[in-house]
């Protein structure tokens, strides 16, 4: 069965837009046209949308993702890359939960430090906390997880060759 660019939005529950871009980026192939020059799409067309969405929901780059279809389309080796690279993101996640638990705590302490309350007003604690030219450790400490992964790029950036 045939479809075409809107049907297979619909069907894949996406924007019309993004298609055109995972076309552009080499994630989808380019489809058959129509006599009248409309994308046409096929079942396979399908399933491989829904797998390149799957990945972004999973928070996967595009390289990688590149990476993993290649590898689905011809798997003719080892898959541990697979896991370390789920492994990869699995950290990821850890260090951000890490990091919003300290942003949390640091703004809970920022709360119950301040007095509150009618007529607080200009006077207002949490306000003055953020306007203090001091440091802030949650600041300082974000600052620092920046730089750290600005620069180390991901491992698996790059997409693999496979004959």
């Amino acid at each position: 069965m045939k479809m075409k660019i809107g049907e297979l939005a619909k069907l894949a529950g996406c924007p019309v837009v993004t298609i055109r871009f995972y076309e552009k980026e080499g994630l989808l192939a380019r489809p058959e046209r129509s006599e009248g020059n409309y994308r046409l799409y096929g079942e396979a067309d399908l399933e491989r949308l829904r797998f390149v969405m799957h990945c972004r929901r999973h928070g996967m780059k595009l390289a990688e993702i590149r990476e993993l279809l290649a590898f689905r389309d011809r798997p003719a080796r080892d898959c541990a890359w697979v896991h370390k690279l789920v492994d990869e993101h699995i950290a990821n996640v850890e260090a951000q939960i890490a990091g919003l638990e300290h942003l949390k705590a640091e703004l809970t302490a920022l709360r119950d430090a301040s007095a509150h309350g009618p007529g607080c007003g200009a006077g207002c604690g949490i306000l003055a906390s953020l306007s203090a030219a001091d440091s802030c450790p949650y600041c300082e400490d974000l600052r620092c997880r920046t730089a750290d992964r600005d620069e180390s790029p991901a491992p698996l950036a790059k997409p693999r060759a496979f004959k």
